[in-house]
């Protein structure tokens, strides 16, 4: 398998985008990643996507956005895998290129999720989780985070507030993100008094949706030396794994044990330990997801997730730099695009692109995409050489 570096990467600011179209907002990220790699064409087209045939009336993705964006004939095709489409469809695009049966790849993740009401929403994003054990009987899926959030303040100890860090972080971040949705500070007093969506889980826990795109060009190594001047990033380490999709039927429904199989298989692909890595994209669709994932992949024990927050340990001065550019709280989750956002932010910090919230010296980053409440889980470690 040949080594892939990422020559090119582009986005769209997250919000709603009432004034643009699907084909518009996905045309865009990909038009950027394009310029960026100075490439015209490509050999293939692979685009992450969960919600267009509910949402937007449209399926057939590969072909619709290969012909918006000019690149007829060539192989185009659409990948979900729920919230995870986004990386799903990068690791899709890495395996041919790296396998040779393509010279070159353009992945796009892509959602627009406003033009619906929300309630049709709502039930559009419960169909990542199980239809007959979970959503047949009523629940929704900031319902299924919050019993998940429940049990772990009941078996740890710890108290609502203890996860106002990982919003405190995000928010503070976005700041300095212009293609970040939200881009206002809060405190734990904020984060207290926010209003209650599924109890424990308030708004300022659980991460905003709206309309955005994130793209990337990829090419075998050997053909990039740097890019601008700056460090060339390669693909270490890739890696999915699956639990079930129904949160009762779990072993063990407090460990992402996905989380935990993806991620040892990308640190050994990588040839990494986890205290190598020194930037962390994860998937805090709610704040008790960034505690469960911190966990699983080793960088707290079970049950202190929260810890790393209430420590100081997370901001991009800490020990565990997450959600250096707002994460999905705070950048905001157009889940089919999550992933390739991940992955964009993480090329930005290996090439020392995000001002104030670079974190000094980063040359190994990981990016974590979850599908459903923990169902599908891929990780990808990238290095910059």
């Amino acid at each position: 398998m040949r080594k892939i570096a990422i020559l090119g990467i582009g986005q769209t600011k997250i919000d709603e985008h009432w004034e643009l179209s699907l084909r518009e907002i996905g045309g865009n990220a990909a038009f950027a990643a394009m310029q960026d790699a100075g490439m015209e064409r490509v050999d293939a087209l692979f685009v992450g996507n969960m919600l267009s045939p509910m949402v937007n009336g449209q399926n057939q993705l590969g072909t619709f956005f290969s012909d918006w964006i000019g690149l007829w004939r060539q192989e185009a095709v659409k990948v979900e895998a729920a919230c995870a489409s986004g990386a799903a469809a990068f690791r899709s695009a890495l395996m041919a290129v790296a396998a040779g049966d393509i010279e070159s790849a353009l992945v796009v993740g892509v959602e627009k999720m406003t033009d619906k009401p929300g309630r049709e929403v709502t039930s559009a994003l419960a169909t990542a989780a199980d239809a007959d054990y979970e959503v047949e009987q009523g629940i929704s899926f900031v319902g299924l985070n919050a019993l998940i959030m429940r049990r772990y303040m009941h078996e740890f100890g710890w108290k609502h507030a203890d996860f106002a860090p990982f919003s405190i972080n995000a928010h503070e971040n976005a700041m300095h993100n212009p293609f970040a949705r939200l881009h206002e500070r809060v405190t734990v007093e904020k984060f207290e008094k926010s209003g209650m969506v599924a109890t424990p889980i308030n708004l300022l826990d659980a991460s905003p949706i709206g309309d955005g795109a994130a793209a990337a060009v990829i090419v075998p190594a050997e053909r990039v030396v740097s890019v601008k001047g700056k460090p060339r990033v390669v693909v270490a380490g890739s890696a999915s794994a699956t639990d079930t999709i129904a949160v009762h039927s779990r072993k063990d429904p407090l460990f992402l044990s996905a989380a935990y199989e993806s991620a040892k298989q990308a640190y050994a692909m990588a040839g990494v330990a986890k205290d190598e890595i020194d930037v962390f994209e994860l998937h805090d669709a709610f704040s008790i997801m960034a505690a469960l994932s911190l966990e699983a992949c080793g960088f707290a024990e079970r049950g202190q997730g929260v810890r790393l927050g209430l420590e100081g340990e997370i901001g991009p001065k800490g020990s565990v730099p997450v959600c250096t550019r707002g994460g999905l709280k705070a950048r905001g989750h157009p889940v089919g695009a999550t992933g390739m956002y991940q992955i964009v932010e993480v090329v930005q910090q290996l090439r020392g692109e995000c001002g104030e919230t670079q974190v000094d010296g980063a040359r190994i980053g990981m990016a974590q995409n979850i599908g459903g409440s923990g169902a599908t889980i891929l990780t990808h470690i990238l290095k910059a050489e």
